[in-house]
């Protein structure tokens, strides 16, 4: 998904059409950006390869290449369905997306030719963000993992195996990254100004989109009451996740004041990852042998890459309904900072996302990665500094039809309040049966789901 070297595209508004007693519009620009240049986005997200009876599947290979077979037979594109760092992961994504009606045409698109392929292979998508029972994944025989793995350590670098995500891209200003270098620091004022006020807020909106896509609440056949991916792959809570040595390459990084703190955050995570490799052994050309960049150093949930893009990496797989609401969501609040040229500042005194005149005021970041992350983390939408902050976060992005998560009531349901109806109290293990039910069910609901979304794609009422 190269954005940086692709022209600008105009936009247009449009709705999107969810099934029929769920409608949700959604604007590709607003209104008052008109004359402001789109910004693309792309959409990852990541699936566990199971069988039909919900067991995790290694055949991530020939799966990949029947599905490189079957799009460029229907007229898809192929790069879209990637490899993952094990081989019971895998990735599907989509091309550069001028709006998120465009984008949820192409992620539907290709995700039903993914489930199309799995289902001729004996095989299924399984979208939740952990794998609830007890698994020992394989590592794939890739040069670039293998370096991870070495650095990381072994061990622990199998739980970013047993870990699905979720990313949006957003598309920055043309010059604003240098492709497999740095931040551009002679890029025009006006340019500089979105690339910091899209950077601050995406990282503000962590902890929401942290709490708001929390799915599965089950790992390695237990349950503890914690955002389960964030916790085992960020290391929220010291519960020795994949980054627990490596903050600096895998926590919430700080806001910005201006370009040269993203440039002096990119140079620390590059130290920070060296001298891992150094402590651990690894050769540092084998980095570079991996295309190994000041971008590449960094799996934080905010960041910049080598695409020219903003990747948004806080949620957790999910089914289609919730990815789709959470990006309208984000696309939301981020068109309204692009059109009315918003600066979005840290303040010591807001607990919510404010707006003062041209200003976007958003709390500090020791409350936002302290107290508010863990809030987002333990409690999640039931706790009442969470609901406050999703309340500012919808009102804000102007989506207030969030039908589904957000009710007449005021109350947030996630996926994961949705399966804990269905299972024990907290601290009771899931049993083998009842991990593969989830599965299985779990697995059923996305096909229905990506069924029901695209005939609703090709329906003409309103």
């Amino acid at each position: 998904m190269v954005l940086a070297s692709m022209p600008d595209i105009d936009g247009s508004t449009r709705a999107y059409r969810g099934p029929a007693e769920e409608r949700l519009k959604v604007d590709v620009t607003d209104e008052r950006g008109v004359g402001l240049p789109v910004r693309r986005i792309g959409l990852e997200q990541e699936f566990f390869l199971v069988d039909q009876r919900g067991r995790l599947s290694d055949l991530a290979d020939p799966f990949l290449r029947r599905c490189h077979e079957a799009a460029q037979t229907v007229g898809l594109d192929s790069r879209c369905f990637k490899p993952e760092c094990v081989k019971s992961l895998v990735e599907i994504t989509t091309s550069p997306s001028s709006g998120l009606v465009d984008l949820a045409e192409n992620y539907l698109s290709n995700l039903n030719l993914a489930l199309e392929v799995a289902l001729e292979l004996g095989l299924a998508l399984y979208p939740l963000g952990t794998y609830p029972l007890p698994t020992r994944p394989m590592v794939r025989d890739d040069p670039g993992y293998c370096v991870q793995a070495s650095t990381i350590g072994h061990n622990r670098f199998l739980s970013a195996g047993r870990c699905a995500g979720t990313h949006l891209h957003i598309e920055l200003p043309a010059g604003t990254i240098w492709p497999g270098v740095k931040v551009a620091l002679d890029a025009p004022a006006a340019v500089r100004d979105e690339l910091i006020g899209l950077y601050n807020l995406a990282t503000a909106l962590d902890p929401a989109l942290v709490a708001l896509a929390r799915s599965c609440p089950f790992y390695e056949g237990g349950m503890d009451g914690l955002a389960t991916r964030i916790v085992h792959y960020r290391d929220v809570f010291g519960l020795d996740g994949v980054y627990i040595n490596l903050q600096e390459v895998g926590a919430l990084s700080a806001y910005a004041t201006r370009v040269e703190d993203l440039i002096d955050q990119e140079r620390a995570r590059y130290r920070a990852w060296f001298a891992a490799m150094d402590l651990a052994g690894v050769e540092r050309r084998l980095f570079a042998s991996t295309g190994g960049d000041l971008h590449r150093a960094s799996w934080n949930p905010v960041r910049l890459t080598h695409h020219g893009t903003l990747e948004i990496r806080s949620m957790d797989s999910n089914f289609p309904e919730v990815i789709l609401r959470v990006c309208a969501l984000i696309c939301g609040a981020v068109g309204r900072v692009r059109s009315e040229r918003l600066k979005v500042r840290p303040s010591p005194d807001v607990r919510t996302l404010e707006l003062e005149g041209d200003v976007l005021l958003v709390p500090h970041f020791s409350y936002l990665s302290g107290e508010l992350l863990s809030a987002a983390v333990t409690g999640g939408v039931n706790d009442h500094r969470i609901k406050s902050y999703l309340d500012s976060f919808v009102g804000f992005a102007e989506r207030p039809s969030l039908i589904g998560m957000l009710e007449s009531s005021g109350n947030y349901e996630t996926t994961e309040s949705e399966i804990l109806k269905s299972f024990p109290p907290l601290g009771v293990s899931i049993t083998r049966h009842q991990g593969l039910s989830l599965v299985r069910e779990a697995c059923r609901r996305l096909e229905e789901q990506v069924a029901s979304l695209r005939r609703a794609y090709d329906d003409p009422s309103p």
